[in-house]
């Protein structure tokens, strides 16, 4: 019988070398020399063979494919350079321009009726005040900082409020105007250059204190997000308290819906230049895009959070730019023949209808001075209280061009 050779040595082992990425997991009733080879978990690594046991990563760090080595991961944020960031940049510049171009309409036309019987001062307020609600949205681009966590939600709550009580002035003016029926009365105290600046005033201080509250409780800062991707840093802003955070949306929100229901109720009022339509419209559309904000903002996540406050903040800029503005600029520029003195009156002399809710026929002739003063005549006025407010009219006209209430002619 031929003796039998062995070509290779015998091995007394079960289980081959695990490769690096791997670790060795023994089996159970076996022997120590059995084991698998198990792969290291996500984040995880090993760069030895037989390891026994895999090294976790650093929070920094993700392990590649092969669980051999740590990469970098990478930080995130809305940068200038990065696409969205470049579009969304210029989008803010190009609508910043045009709340400046039309402040600079109403201060060449400024002594145009249309600019006096909106509130000329008024109006360059909430101009300038639109022109800063753009710009804000430039904060929110860029690195995060603590700095400016802070600062740019301050400046959205406050400029967006300094926007809102001013459209709330404008209404409520106009709505003390048709009600002060009685001389004396309170409501007739409140007629005023002072009374818009005192409504926009006391409302932004407000939202001063909800946002001072906010700061000095729990304040924005700068926060690594580091869970919400595994490959991924995200370089956000901590609102803090997110209660304090939706509770200066709150009280914007409350702002625009006081503002839509005055101006739904005084749409009607008998003036050529009630702007209560368009400012209906304008806080409809605000309400709308915040209310549509809130499950947009929870839903997203990274950049793109930052990305949906950006395009929520000019959107309802937008609306109350475009609702307000553009039809006074279209008088100014394109319909010069309504934006004139006696498109106002209609004539010298001539004889107007105030549509009193009691008695629809009293009349009024309105007689306009060379210097721009307004003389009233009233006549066939059922009873006293509509005498009173007929004259009333007139008398809030020419005392206060700002306001510049008229009647509509039929």
């Amino acid at each position: 019988m031929a003796p039998f050779y062995f070509t290779q040595t015998p091995q007394s082992v079960c289980s081959n070398s695990c490769p690096p990425g791997y670790r060795k997991a023994s089996l159970q009733g076996m022997p120590i020399c059995c084991y698998d080879c198990v792969q290291c978990s996500e984040g995880e690594i090993t760069n030895q063979t037989d390891a026994a046991e895999c090294v976790k990563c650093p929070e920094d760090s993700w392990s590649d494919e092969e669980r051999i080595i740590c990469h970098k991961k990478l930080v995130e944020y809305l940068s200038y350079e990065d696409p969205l960031g470049a579009t969304l940049t210029s989008v803010i510049i190009f609508l910043s321009t045009i709340p400046a171009l039309i402040l600079s309409i109403f201060i060449v036309y400024r002594d145009t009726p249309i600019v006096k019987a909106n509130n000329r001062n008024l109006s360059y307020f909430l101009l300038i005040a639109l022109i800063l609600c753009f710009l804000c949205s430039l904060i929110f681009i860029g690195m995060p900082s603590n700095s400016s966590c802070i600062v740019r939600q301050s400046a959205f709550g406050i400029t967006f409020s300094v926007c809102i009580s001013s459209i709330l002035a404008k209404t409520i003016t106009v709505a003390i105007v048709f009600s002060a029926t009685r001389p004396g009365s309170f409501q007739q105290r409140w007629v005023g250059s002072k009374t818009p600046g005192f409504i926009s005033l006391f409302c932004c201080s407000l939202q001063v204190c909800i946002c001072s509250a906010w700061f000095g409780t729990s304040s924005p800062y700068l926060d690594k997000n580091l869970n919400t991707y595994k490959d991924k840093i995200i370089i956000e802003c901590n609102e803090g308290s997110i209660t304090m955070f939706y509770c200066m949306l709150g009280y914007l929100g409350l702002l625009a819906i006081v503002c839509f229901i005055i101006a739904f109720l005084v749409r009607k009022l008998p003036d050529r230049y009630n702007e209560a339509k368009f400012i209906t419209f304008s806080m409809l559309i605000f309400v709308s895009v915040w209310l549509s904000f809130i499950p947009a903002y929870m839903s997203t996540k990274g950049k793109y959070v930052v990305a949906v406050e950006i395009f929520a903040i000019l959107s309802s800029g937008v609306g109350l730019l475009s609702c307000i503005f553009f039809p006074k600029c279209y008088i100014i520029l394109l319909r010069s023949d309504l934006n004139t003195k006696g498109s106002v009156t209609q004539k010298v002399n001539m004889e107007v209808r105030v549509s009193l809710a009691s008695q629809p026929d009293a009349s009024v002739s309105l007689n306009s001075d060379d210097d721009g003063g307004h003389k009233t005549n009233v006549k066939s006025l059922g009873n006293k209280e509509q005498k009173i407010q007929a004259e009333n009219v007139s008398k809030i006209t020419a005392k206060n061009p700002r306001i510049y209430v008229q009647v509509p002619v039929y």
